[in-house]
């Protein structure tokens, strides 16, 4: 069954300066939302509002259904934030326990964790705790996950192995993916929107990026 995620009517402003102000997101299971923009247009608001945890006026619709603060619904939206979030002191067999996910099945897919399941989340390098918190968000049982910047901290095999685990959960669930390499957004995103000056922009090919004014290509 298809599930659909809204979000539209959001206004949020910083200092008397509009943020976001003619917004609408529509996020679908079985597909890839981007989201690009420049440095300081509101992204990761953006992702916070629809998550739940930034007070803002809005309107996000799950199947139709009003969510003021959907990260209470642990079914239904999880949120990879652009900054680390799982505790360093954790070892990845609780990390995986808390989460409900077999960790054999990740040491399968990223050899460099086998037998680690005993290592505390400290003795990993950035790369290998972003990758931790990416799998675990991208596995959890929830209809939508946004992913905030997520290829942070990875090396370039890393984010080829990372593209390929997105593009295959997506028949799970719909994702939200914003980062500011573009590039690899663009390569495995089914829709794209740009975030410019508050709006919402469709982007149906290379040449709308420019228009918009995001990039040249």
């Amino acid at each position: 069954m298809m599930h659909k995620l809204e979000a539209d009517s959001i206004q949020l402003s910083f200092d008397e300066r509009k943020i976001l102000s003619d917004i609408y997101l529509k996020v679908e299971t079985g597909k890839i939302t981007g989201l690009l923009g420049r440095n300081g247009e509101g992204k990761s608001s953006l992702l916070k509002i629809i998550y739940g945890s930034m007070a803002a006026e809005k309107s996000i619709r799950f199947d139709n259904q009003s969510e003021h603060f959907a990260y209470q619904r642990t079914d239904l939206i999880k949120y990879l934030p652009q900054f680390n979030f799982i505790p360093k002191h954790l070892s990845l067999k609780r990390v995986f326990q808390d989460f409900e996910i077999d960790y054999s099945q990740f040491e399968q897919q990223f050899d460099t964790f086998k037998s680690k399941s005993a290592s505390t989340i400290e003795s990993l390098s950035g790369g290998e705790h972003r990758l931790v918190e990416l799998y675990v968000i991208l596995k959890s049982k929830a209809q939508f996950a946004l992913l905030d910047e997520p290829f942070t901290h990875l090396s370039p095999i890393q984010i080829e192995q990372v593209k390929t685990l997105i593009q295959e959960e997506k028949a799970n669930k719909g994702l939200i993916i914003t980062d500011h390499l573009y590039q690899d957004v663009i390569g495995i995103c089914d829709k794209l929107y740009v975030l410019a000056n508050g709006k919402t922009y469709l982007a149906s090919s290379l040449n709308d990026l420019e228009k918009i004014g995001y990039a040249s290509v």
